[in-house]
């Protein structure tokens, strides 16, 4: 079962889970760069029948690919064990898990913004974003208050 927050604990959590995310957010754009560089050196291959490749060059764009890749698992998994949800990483979406007059709801965070002022149904996603409003504050929980 995963963790439910209250609003108080996930906008707590906020700085950290900022920083995880901006991690991952520049480490995906790291690997991507060497990514796209391998390709780029794989379609000259095929289309010229062989080139001359600077082999230091391909290994250290190798390494940091694989290295890239390995640290944004770590980053993305670092914020999975907080209990967080992510959604996408490309405009660095986040949900926090939390219940709302007995049914599981998401608190939603982008990067960015200063704090967590959305939530919504689990089904909805982003598009279906709701202001936090009173009624939401009195009647949401996480797994402390039970």
């Amino acid at each position: 079962m995963a963790k439910r927050f209250t609003l108080a604990e996930a906008q707590s959590l906020i700085p950290e889970v900022s920083r995880l995310l901006r991690d991952a957010v520049s480490l995906k754009g790291e690997y991507q760069d060497a990514e796209q560089a391998i390709q780029t050196w794989m379609q000259r291959i095929t289309m010229m029948g062989g080139v001359t490749v600077d082999r230091n060059q391909a290994i250290d764009t190798r390494k940091r690919r694989d290295t890239s890749a390995v640290s944004l698992r770590s980053a993305i998994e670092q914020v999975q064990a907080i209990g967080c949800v992510v959604k996408d990483l490309d405009i660095g979406l986040i949900d926090f898990p939390t219940e709302f007059r007995g049914e599981e709801v998401y608190l939603c965070w982008k990067l960015g913004e200063p704090q967590i002022e959305f939530w919504h149904g689990v089904e909805e996603g982003f598009g279906g974003r709701k202001a936090i409003d009173q009624d939401f504050r009195d009647h949401h929980r996480g797994d402390l208050a039970q």
